[in-house]
């Protein structure tokens, strides 16, 4: 049996049992299964509409990353006070999401929102791994641990003391349901924000998915890639209409003023789009023929305009509307 010393020495025989149920720090278990909870929030269909998806996601964002840091680089109960504990986590979530976005940037699925989820998840994961593993090398008394017990009976105490008439007890109970329903008040406004103005990004990439690299010089038949993005914030459900034209633009010198001589169709499809989402189709096209200089992107709103709306007239009926300069060439 190994004496008090050794067993200071030793927290544990194998890896494995620091991970053992008895092991477990509640704190990390607790982030775990709001982690878990955020994700079904964003994934599982009808609840991601709710404002749960809301109330378990901000915390995925402000402040479990950063705590999950903290815990993993400061195992111990003495290493920093339980105040830096929480301050450094909002400041290290703040810090942390970014750099995650900043690095999705530059991989070929882009800053979007399943892999976000999925790169600040196995972030997470691995922190409380880490700090789990690291805490449980260290004696059970210089480990950190946060006094959920100690915190209870302290409320309980504070707001129910044993000494207390039944009208201080029937006023604690009263304060105790006005500061829940401030909390809880808080959170709604929080969650279910006031209508802001609605509007409908419309945007063009690269093959890429980037802001650059767009195919501007083709030669005839040879095909074009880009992507097509719409981020609908309407406050609603919208089927778009996205029409492409090729355009042939003539500037005159002497007025300063381009016009159109030429709109060719070259696609129209429709696209659906939920509240607050943004989706990124690819589009390829190709020119049958020399003479265009530029691609028009229309983008309809639910309410296209018939067949006898042409030319200029069709460009600015359309609720959005983007074009790309091109030179086709005889190949």
């Amino acid at each position: 049996m190994l004496t008090i010393m050794e067993q200071q020495r030793h927290p544990y025989e194998t890896v494995i049992e620091a991970f053992a149920t008895p092991s477990l720090s509640p704190d990390l278990v607790v982030c775990t299964l709001w982690l878990a909870g955020a994700i079904g929030a964003i994934s599982i269909p009808l609840v991601n509409e709710t404002f749960l998806r809301v109330l378990l996601g901000v915390p995925v964002i402000l402040f479990i990353p950063g705590y999950a840091l903290i815990a993993a680089l400061f195992p111990g109960a003495k290493d920093i006070d339980g105040i830096e504990r929480v301050a450094l986590s909002f400041g290290l979530s703040i810090a942390v999401v970014p750099l995650v976005g900043l690095a999705l940037n530059y991989t070929p699925w882009g800053i979007r929102l399943d892999p976000i989820v999925v790169s600040l998840t196995l972030l997470t994961l691995c922190l409380c791994i880490v700090a789990q593993y690291r805490r449980a090398r260290l004696p059970p008394g210089e480990r950190f641990v946060v006094p959920f017990t100690a915190l209870r009976k302290s409320v309980v105490a504070e707001f129910f003391p044993k000494e207390a008439s039944r009208i201080d007890r029937a006023l604690s109970v009263i304060l105790l349901i006005a500061i829940v329903a401030a909390a809880a008040t808080t959170a709604f406004v929080i969650v279910v924000p006031k209508e802001g103005e609605k509007f409908t990004e419309f945007f063009i990439l690269g093959e890429k998915n980037m802001a650059a690299d767009y195919p501007t010089r083709l030669a005839v038949g040879e095909p074009g890639k880009l992507s097509v993005g719409i981020g609908n914030h309407e406050y609603r459900n919208i089927t778009y209409t996205v029409e492409t034209y090729l355009v042939t633009m003539k500037f005159d010198e002497k007025t300063n003023t381009s016009s159109l001589q030429a709109m060719d169709l070259l696609n129209r499809f429709t696209v659906p789009v939920a509240d607050n989402q943004t989706v990124i189709t690819p589009y390829t096209f190709s020119a049958k023929k020399t003479g265009y200089n530029r691609i028009e992107f229309l983008l309809f709103n639910q309410t296209v305009p018939d067949s006898s709306v042409k030319g200029m007239a069709r460009i600015n009926r359309s609720y959005r509307d983007l074009h790309l300069w091109l030179t086709i060439y005889s190949g």
